[in-house]
Parts: structure tokens; sequence; C-alpha cells
């Protein structure tokens, strides 16, 4: 439901927090993709799924999303690239990024504009405490 407030249309509070809130999984190892995936759906979740940093960039683009949780090591587009240009596209975007490799690299990750990161293999029910806080501020 929308309503006009101030000449604005506005929508509804109860839609707002009825809309479930979208992410983008960004993972080239397509097993832990779905598996990310279906624990965010279940958790109740709108999940859209990418396979490397320029397909998640395009539909990130084409829809923007709440969140967005991202691999760094990709082909085609790493996660330190699109993290860049997510954050110069969009300001107001969040970003988990999660690496398998080095420390620093999720330090670069942070420095790019991750608001948190997780280092491979990934703690589940730490990794969904840190989307619903990110998704909450």
């Amino acid at each position: 439901m929308k309503r006009v407030c101030e000449g604005r249309l506005v929508e509804h509070e109860r839609d707002t927090v009825m809309r479930p809130r979208t992410i983008l999984v960004i993972e080239d190892d397509a097993s832990v993709r779905v598996l990310l995936a279906q624990i965010l759906e279940d958790a109740g979740y709108q999940t859209y799924e990418a396979a490397n940093g320029r397909e998640g960039l395009e539909q990130f683009r084409a829809n923007p999303m709440d969140l967005v949780i991202t691999d760094l090591e990709m082909p085609e587009m790493n996660g330190l690239d699109l993290i860049l240009e997510l954050t110069r596209a969009f300001l107001d975007v969040k970003v988990i990024a999660m690496s398998g490799h080095s420390p620093d690299e999720l330090q670069t990750a942070r420095l790019l504009g991750a608001r948190q990161t997780f280092a491979k293999p990934l703690d589940l029910s730490t990794l969904l405490r840190a989307v619903q806080y990110e998704l909450l501020h």
C-alpha cells in the first residue's frame, strides 16, 4: 500500500516490513553459492546468484539489492574489483566479503568498502548474524 505524504509517494510502513530483504550472493564455486543462497532463503531472505564479479555487477546495476555477499577470488572480475566498482557507483551499497586466501586480501576488501569480512571456511551462524546486523543498520 502506498500513500502520499507532503506531495511524495511513500510506501506504507507495513509493506516495507513485509518485503523480503534481497541479497546477491556472488561466488564462483557453485556448491558454496547454492548452499549460501539456500541458508539465506531458509532465514527468510530473497536471494539472487552470480558466478563471478562481472555477472554480479551487471545484476546489481540492473536491480540494486539490500546486501551483497561476495567471494574475493573469482574469474573475470575478482571481488576486490567488484567492491571498488560497487562502492564508487552506489554509495549506500552494503557488502560482506569472504575469502579462503590471504587475510591481507580481506583487509583490502575492508579498505575498499566491505562492511564485514569472513575467512573461509565460513561459520554460517556468524555469517547469518552479520547479514541480519547489516540489513538492520
